[in-house]
Formats: structure tokens, C-alpha cells, sequence
């Protein structure tokens, strides 16, 4: 998906196709989404202004939700301190606080820039 400000919400409606085919997909839908929105806002924020895109990569299998964002940034994101007067700068913290386990790695295959991913277990409802 192309690097813009509409590519969170064009992620979350990819992720709810996806939720909506599986049995009990609903049960990963709200921390999904937010885990996933905070992903795509990061490297639509922190991302290189040159036309490149970002790639989701969304699967479920095993009981866990992985979410994938791949982007031609390099370096690992690291949460930030923030104080109660910021008004940005919590998104990791909120990953590393939704996600059983979160982390960052090279794409790899030759491409440049990284990839951002967690994984996430169904809500109890």
C-alpha cells in the first residue's frame, strides 16, 4: 500500500476481510486493529518521503494473529519517553503492552528496510 495517511484505515480493512472468513476471527478484531493501526502509522510517520510502499503481511493460524509491516526504513523503532503533555510517541508502548511478543528484523530476501511484527492472541469473550 502506498505510504499515506489513508493506509491505516486501508490496513484495518484488510485485517477485518480477513477476520470476517475465519471462524471466530471476531475475536481478534479489536486488539488486531489497534496493533495494527499503530504499526502502519509508524512507518507512515518515521518512513522515507521517496515513493516507496509499505506491505502488510496479516495470518492466522495457531491460536495467534501475526501482523507483518514491512518498510524500507532502516533501523529498530524503540519506544520513546513520553510525558503526560505529549501528544504522539505511544505506539510502541502500546504494542509492547497489546501483543504476546513483538520485534524487529531485516526484510531480508535482498530488500531494504525492516520488518515490524507481532503476534497476538484471541480476545476471551
Amino acid at each position: 500500500m502506498p505510504r499515506s495517511d489513508r493506509s491505516p484505515a486501508r490496513a484495518r480493512a484488510a485485517l477485518r476481510d480477513l477476520l470476517a472468513r475465519v471462524k471466530g476471527g471476531e475475536r481478534y478484531a479489536d486488539r488486531g486493529e489497534l496493533l495494527l493501526s499503530e504499526l502502519v502509522t509508524n512507518a507512515v510517520v518515521h518512513g522515507k518521503n521517496d515513493g516507496t510502499r509499505i506491505h502488510v503481511k496479516l495470518a492466522l493460524r495457531d491460536d495467534l494473529l501475526r501482523i507483518e509491516v514491512h518498510d524500507r526504513i532502516e533501523g529498530t523503532p524503540l519506544p520513546r519517553q513520553t510525558t503526560a503533555d505529549d501528544s504522539s510517541g505511544r505506539g510502541l508502548h502500546l504494542v509492547d503492552s497489546l501483543a504476546l511478543r513483538w520485534g524487529c528484523g531485516p526484510r531480508g530476501d535482498g530488500y531494504l528496510g525492516k520488518v515490524v511484527w507481532c503476534e497476538t492472541a484471541p480476545e476471551e469473550g
